[in-house]
Formats: structure tokens, C-alpha cells, sequence
């Protein structure tokens, strides 16, 4: 149920009201405690949940009065008085729990605690005083609404099934220890019992570092896959990790290789014979992590013949990542066994949730802390069942694979993508420390010295500029700014968005944005960076993930690279603290205009792709047909506005979006995404074909086969299915963009590799590469990165490519 301008807890307090009334028993399940103040035996209960379905606690007014102290009936004065962090509602300085609760039962609540503060100690009457005001609009935010009016009552929420449906969507979707519950809860047969075995390893532990060498050696000789597992996270702390575990997929037995038989040169080339690409194809869930922590040891994977976590990606990009225990148990008859902390294996599958009698007892934490050594040996046995796993999972995950048509777009791009990405990830980009911290110091005093002038427009010593309510009051009250948009609050909204608008009523508007704008490249990039720098390599190595974006892009984190400021002046000069090794320099190449024609291949349409033939200004070829003009004539707002259409198309970008861009009206607009149609009709037809090919398939599909699920399209919602319409035009587009530039990458590593060139890829970003190259190679790298990259797929329009050189990635880039 929705309100609009009611938040959800309102509508739970006034249900739950209204089944008091009527005389039914309401359970509220929620994480959020305002609902303490509802509950009222024998009625309204609370089933409150902690940390997910496994924690949760149900609370009658005994559990209430316990948790906090207080009856439900006074909990709003005492959170009045205490506050509320989650919803950032201070309360009275040095209140804790304990004392707000004691201050409500002396007194009363807040009236009582207010009626007379000489009855406070001296401390706490201050800080009663200055809080007042706060306190009683904590009262006023926190109070439940128990009167909303709703499109439904409670008596019309029924539950209905359709049993036979049901079946058919779990059995569907493989849920099948939830098929076997659901049947129990609704009291069905569902005729559909699995079979589900926990898969236990045998662990085989070597005795020295050359059992080790020999242990791998037989693992060189299995038949078939071998699964891979690395306990601890390398990405997080490299030191967490205790070793790898490998496995056959014909025997439960798992060779354990502990991290410190990983420094000894026999092990290491016993590894390396292992892992060359005529080895048994290793399989991992998440191989990156792997090979990134077997590189760092100097073994380069080419062996790998599967990684399941892209592989469930590829099969559903639109759904939740997958563990490799979620994945093990939808595909085979097996799951993985659950172990309790102190290390003991339990074959009871499942944990089951256990609401308990009313009450207000709480699971209390088990005594003492693990012993290291039994945690060690749990983390080792848990490695091993998921490296099994993995080696099970290879013969129906590449089956699935192949029933959906996603077998070479796994083989031939995805897969051998891991490699290229984890050897950029491994060698990283370099960074200049000291140009890195004289920038941040420049950024602080910029920062500083646009606070004052804000302040000084602002008529204020103690505004706090990062306090919207501060502000709207100084902008909109004190100021006279005309408001733009209200909050779900009610309160002006001072977003960078709206201020933009306002830029040129009052100086204090243009201060303002770019004291936000200078704090936030100071916090993000100028400290944020230096804490990324490797002390001990001096490089940035950020990680690059494949199964994230919908649309089969790549996407950065740790630190976010692909976020790196280009808008303005200030933010390029980031860039300059990027700096390629003594005697190397950066080569930077870019993909020109690559939506624009991967939409002129996908439309055919004949005046694009004429325009990209011909070698024109694509912007003002448009501008001129849409605006029914001589290119010569055309200006630069027009040119603007062509490319501004052109790149929203791609984004599936409607009127609406446009007016937003150009702030005009969505009418003018909308004449323009007209005009521009009329000029280019194949490319409305394309966009139409999109929508309804989808929305009879299920799913877009990109020329290399990566599929997308768009189920949206058939909702009875207009909002959800106009939106996934939008991801139905542009997900062909930005598929194929995708698709061709993990190409070119793949192809690109694999030529540097073959030619012996010592020039590699560090960095990409959204469709632009960049390398770290030897001076004397610079123009055999230059020849081969422009070979590899426009030759990545055969379009009806050529695929062009920006390339420059620097010492940085600034200079490069300019």
C-alpha cells in the first residue's frame, strides 16, 4: 500500500489499528522501533527484526517494557527525549536509554520532566533546557498517525493462491526447499519432494611444502574440472588469507594449500604447471579473487574454464548475486553443509525461524570467543565445500549456459575478460603522492575560503552549511530565494539540482554549489585517493567487476576510478597526480562516439550511418537535418542540443528527460525528439521494434547474445513498464557497446602478450583504455591498440578511435 505523502509507518499503525478494533490480532514485522509505541496486548505485537529472517524478536507490551524501560503507551516520550540517530532526530545531550526511561516513569514524560527543571540536577537541567525545543518537535515527528485514510480497510486484505500457479513459478525458478515449506505453510501437497545431500568434503592436508608440490601435481592429472576456493578475502586484507582449496568433481576429496607453502619456488612452478592453459580447466565462483592472490605469488591463471558467479550473471544480469551454496543447491541435489561456531558440521539443512512464545527474551551470544585454531579448521573445511561445489556446478552451469545461449559469450568474452582484469588490477595505475597532497591542501583552503563567503552572504557566523534546514531557512526565509521543490518532508529542498536553478537570483547560490563541489572532490579524491595509494607499490589497484551493471558494462570500486572528475577545471586536475613509471608514457585510447553508432548499425538507419561514412560531424549533420538547416549555419546551441538528444537516446532519455537537460518545456521537447525522428526514422522504428521484441521474448538481446530479462514490461503499472521500455530501448545499445569493448580488450592483452610488447593495460574507463607503454614502444603500441580496438566487431558505420599520448593521464587526456 501506498500514500502519497504518508510514510509506510503510518499506514502500518493505522492497519494494525483497525484490526484492534475490529478485534483481530496484528503482528508489525519491522526493523524500525517507532512501531514500539503500537503495541497492546492481547492485539498488536511486534515482530522485530535485528539482522535479517534469522534474528528477530517478537515484543507484547512485557517485551516493550523490558527492551527500553518504558510502556509502549509512553515509548514516543521517551524517544522524544533520547532521540533517534536512524532518523536523524537528536534528543537531549547525554540521554541515554536508561535515563530517558527513568526521567518518563518519575515524571510522567516530557510534560512532567519540563514542568519543573529546578527538580534536575544542574548538568542535566541545562541540557534539558536548550533541548526543549527539539524534544517537543521529537514528540510531534515520532507520534504514529493512526487515522490515515486508506484505499483498503483491513477487512479486504485476504490471502488468496492459486495452488497449480504457485507450483509452476517455484518449480520455474528452482525453489525447491522453498517449494517443500510453502506446502507445509498453506497445508498442499505439492507432489515435489528434492533430494538434497549436504556435499561434505575429505580434506587433504600436505605434511610439507613438498607433499605440497606433489599434491598438485596430482591434481594436474584429474580428469575434468577442478573446482578452486580461497579462504579469506584477499581484496579486503591480503593477510586474511589462509590458503586455496582444489577439487576434482568425480571424489569428495580436497586438497588443502595453506598460503605459506605458496612462497616455496616448487610449489610455486608445481602451480604454474597447474594453471598453463593445457591444464585441467580450473573452475571458481569468483575466480578474479583467486588469480588476483596467485599473481601477487607470480602464477599467472590461463586455465580457467569457468567462473560460476558470471556464469549465473549471464543467465539472470537482473537478479540478486548468487553464492556458490545458493547456486549448488538450484542446480544439483546437493547443498552445503551448515557448521555451527564452535567448527561441528550439522546436517540439518536449514535454520529455521522460531517466533517463540510472546515474550521479551533474546537470543543471547554464545559464551567466549572461538578458539583461533578451530576457527582456522572451520574457514579450511569451508573453502573446501565450495571449491567441490564449484567443480560440481561445472556440467550444469555450462548445460544452462548453453540452453540460454550465452555459451560464447561466456567462453569467448567474459571469461577470458577475468585474466585481462585481474592482471590490470594486479599491476594498478601509479600515483603521485606529494602532487596528490598539495592538491588536497589547495582543495582545504578552497573549501575554507568559499565557507566564509557563504556565510558572509548568508548574514551568519554559525550556519551550518551542511544542515538543509539551516539552509532553506537562510535561502528561503531570511534570503527571499524563490523554492523550487519540496522534500517528502515538507521543507524546501536546497539539492544541488534545484540550487542550480536559482544561480543567478542571489552570489550566495553560486558559493554555495561550489563550496559543496570543492568539499566533496576534497573528501572523495583529495583524502580518499591517498588512502588507496599501496605503500609498498606506490599504485592505485582498483577492482573492476563484470557481473554489477545490467547491461554487461564494466563498473570500478575500491576506489571507484570510473568516477574520477572531468566536468570541471578543478576536478580534471586529478588526473595530473596519475603518472606513468620513469621512461613510459600513458597512452589513452577512446572510442568516438560508440552508442551513436552502435544505434546507426542496430536502426540502419540510412542518414546516421551515411553521416558516420562520410566522416562528418555527426552532432552537426543531425543538428542540420532536425533543424532543417545548412550544416555551415548550424550553431553551437543547436549542435548541443543534437548530441544531447543523440546520447539520451541511447539511454532510452523520453521528452521529460530532455526538458530537464535543456530546461526547456517537456512540449519543446518533445517537438524536438519529433523533429529528430522525421529527420532519422530508422531510428524510431528500431526503438519501437526494441520495446515489442522484448516484451514478447522476455528479454533484449544484444548481436553477441547477452541476454537481459525485462519482465516490467508486462506490468499493470504504467510507471514500472514505461521505465522498463526505456531499459528495452537502451539495452541493445549499451549491450553492444559493452560487448565490443570487453572485446577489444581481450583481444588487445592478447596481442601485447603475443608480440612481447612489455606495454599493459592499467586502467579502463566506461569506453576508454589506457596503458602504460615504454617510450621505444610507443608507436608499435599505438598501431596495435588501434587495430585491436576498431577491429572488435564488423559494423554497417567504422569504429573509430581517439588515441593520445602523456606523461600523465591529464596530459593524455588533453
Amino acid at each position: 500500500l501506498e500514500v502519497p505523502g504518508v510514510e509506510a509507518d503510518d499506514v502500518l499503525a493505522t492497519l494494525s489499528t483497525q484490526a484492534r478494533d475490529s478485534g483481530r490480532k496484528a503482528v508489525i514485522v519491522t526493523g524500525d522501533r517507532d512501531v514500539f509505541q503500537l503495541v497492546e496486548d492481547p492485539f498488536i505485537s511486534v515482530l522485530f527484526t535485528r539482522q535479517g529472517v534469522s534474528n528477530q524478536v517478537l515484543y507484547d507490551e512485557a517485551g516493550i517494557l523490558e527492551r527500553t524501560g518504558v510502556r509502549p503507551a509512553d515509548y514516543v516520550q521517551f524517544a522524544a527525549l533520547r532521540g533517534d540517530d536512524s532518523d536523524n532526530l537528536p534528543g537531549v545531550p547525554k540521554v541515554g536509554e536508561k535515563t530517558a526511561a527513568r526521567l518518563v516513569n518519575d515524571f510522567g514524560g516530557v510534560d512532567g520532566v519540563y514542568a519543573d527543571l529546578t527538580a534536575h540536577p544542574q548538568g542535566r537541567r541545562q541540557a534539558l533546557a536548550e533541548s526543549e525545543e527539539r524534544v517537543r518537535l521529537n514528540l510531534e515527528m515520532m507520534r504514529l498517525r493512526r487515522d490515515v485514510e486508506l484505499p483498503v480497510s483491513v477487512d479486504d486484505l485476504t490471502f488468496e493462491h492459486d495452488r497449480e500457479e504457485l507450483i509452476k513459478v517455484f518449480e520455474f525458478l528452482e525453489f525447491n526447499k522453498l517449494l517443500v515449506s510453502l506446502s507445509e505453510v498453506l497445508d498442499m501437497d505439492s507432489g515435489f519432494v528434492p533430494v538434497s545431500e549436504p556435499l561434505i568434503p575429505t580434506l587433504r592436508r600436505p605434511s610439507g611444502p613438498a607433499d605440497a608440490a606433489r599434491m598438485l601435481g596430482d591434481v594436474a592429472r584429474l580428469e575434468g574440472p577442478v573446482g578452486a576456493s580461497i579462504s579469506g578475502s584477499f581484496f579486503d586484507d591480503p593477510a586474511s588469507v589462509l590458503g586455496l582449496a582444489l577439487a576434482g568433481s568425480e571424489s569428495d576429496e580436497v586438497m588443502w594449500l595453506p598460503a605459506e607453502h605458496l612462497t616455496d619456488d616448487e610449489v610455486l612452478e608445481a602451480f604454474r604447471a597447474l594453471t598453463r592453459g593445457d591444464s585441467p580447466p580450473l573452475v571458481a565462483h569468483d575466480s578474479k579473487e583467486i588469480m588476483r592472490f596467485l599473481l601477487s605469488r607470480e602464477v599467472d591463471v590461463r586455465s580457467l574454464g569457468m567462473d560460476t558467479a558470471i556464469a549465473a550473471y549471464l543467465l539472470n544480469p537482473a537478479g540478486l548475486p548468487l553464492s556458490v551454496g545458493e547456486l549448488l543447491e538450484r542446480q544439483t541435489g546437493f547443498h552445503l553443509p551448515s557448521e555451527s561456531a564452535s567448527g561441528e558440521t550439522s546436517e540439518g539443512a536449514e535454520e529455521q525461524l522460531s517466533l517463540g512464545g510472546m515474550g521479551s527474551s533474546e537470543p543471547q551470544d554464545p559464551p567466549g570467543a572461538p578458539d583461533p585454531q578451530e576457527e582456522e579448521s572451520r574457514r579450511e573445511r569451508e573453502a573446501a565445500a565450495q571449491a567441490l561445489a564449484a567443480a560440481r556446478l561445472a556440467a550444469p552451469m555450462r548445460k544452462a549456459l548453453a540452453e540460454a545461449g550465452g555459451e560464447e559469450l561466456h567462453d569467448h568474452i567474459e571469461r577470458p575478460l577475468v585474466r585481462v582484469l585481474a592482471r590490470m588490477e594486479h599491476r594498478g595505475i601509479r600515483v603521485d603522492l606529494e602532487g596528490l597532497k598539495v592538491l588536497t591542501r589547495r582543495l582545504e583552503e578552497s573549501v575554507e575560503k568559499l565557507r566564509k563567503q557563504v556565510l558572509a552572504e548568508a548574514g551568519e557566523e554559525k550556519l551550518n552549511l551542511d544542515s538543509p534546514k539551516q539552509l532553506g531557512k537562510v535561502l528561503f526565509e531570511k534570503l527571499g530565494l524563490t523554492p523550487q521543490r519540496k522534500t517528502k518532508t515538507g521543507a524546501f529542498s536546497t539539492a544541488a539540482r534545484e540550487l542550480e536553478k536559482l544561480r543567478g537570483e542571489h552570489p550566495i547560490v553560486g558559493y554555495l554549489l561550489d563550496y559543496r563541489e570543492v568539499r566533496k572532490l576534497c573528501s572523495t579524491y583529495g583524502h580518499g585517493l591517498q588512502k588507496e595509494v599501496n605503500s609498498r607499490t606506490g599504485r592505485i589497484h582498483a577492482t573492476f567487476n563484470q557481473t554489477v551493471a545490467r547491461t554487461g558494462r564494466l563498473s570500478s570500486d575500491a576506489p571507484n576510478l570510473h568516477n574520477i572528475p572531468v566536468r570541471t577545471e578543478t576536478g580534471k586536475a586529478f588526473r595530473n597526480v596519475f603518472v606513468a613509471e620513469p621512461g613510459s608514457e600513458f597512452l589513452v585510447a577512446d572510442y568516438n562516439q560508440i552508442e551513436l553508432r552502435c544505434i546507426a548499425h542496430l536502426s540502419g538507419d540510412p542518414g546516421l550511418i551515411q553521416a558516420f561514412k562520410a566522416g562528418e560531424d555527426v552532432h552537426r549533420s543531425t543538428a542540420a537535418r532536425v533543424f532543417g538547416t545548412a550544416p555551415e549555419e548550424v550553431t553551437y546551441e543547436q549542435r548541443n542540443v543534437a548530441k544531447m538528444v543523440a546520447y539520451g537516446l541511447s539511454y532510452g532519455m523520453e521528452a521529460y528527460g530532455l526538458s530537464e537537460r535543456l530546461h526547456i518545456p517537456t512540449e519543446e521537447a518533445q517537438e524536438i525528439l519529433n523533429s529528430y525522428f522525421e529527420a532519422f526514422p530508422g531510428v524510431r522504428q528500431y526503438m519501437g521494434d526494441s520495446v515489442e521484441e522484448a516484451r514478447e521474448r522476455g528479454y533484449t538481446e544484444t548481436l553477441f547474445g547477452r541476454r537481459r530479462p525485462i519482465p516490467e514490461l508486462r506490468s499493470e503499472n504504467v510507471r514500472i513498464r514505461q521505465a522498463a521500455e526505456r531499459q528495452a530501448m537502451n539495452a541493445g545499445i549499451q549491450g553492444l557497446a559493452a560487448d565490443i569493448f570487453k572485446v577489444a580488450l581481450v583481444s588487445l592483452d592478447r596481442s601485447l602478450e603475443v608480440e612481447g610488447l612489455d606495454s599493459r593495460i592499467i586502467l579502463q574507463v566506461h569506453d576508454e583504455v589506457i596503458l602504460e607503454v615504454p617510450l621505444k614502444e610507443r608507436e608499435t603500441a599505438g598501431s596495435l591498440v588501434h587495430k585491436e580496438m576498431s577491429g572488435a566487431r564488423r559494423l554497417d558505420v567504422p569504429l573509430e578511435v581517439d588515441m593520445s599520448f602523456g606523461r600523465t593521464w591529464l596530459e593524455a587526456k588533453n
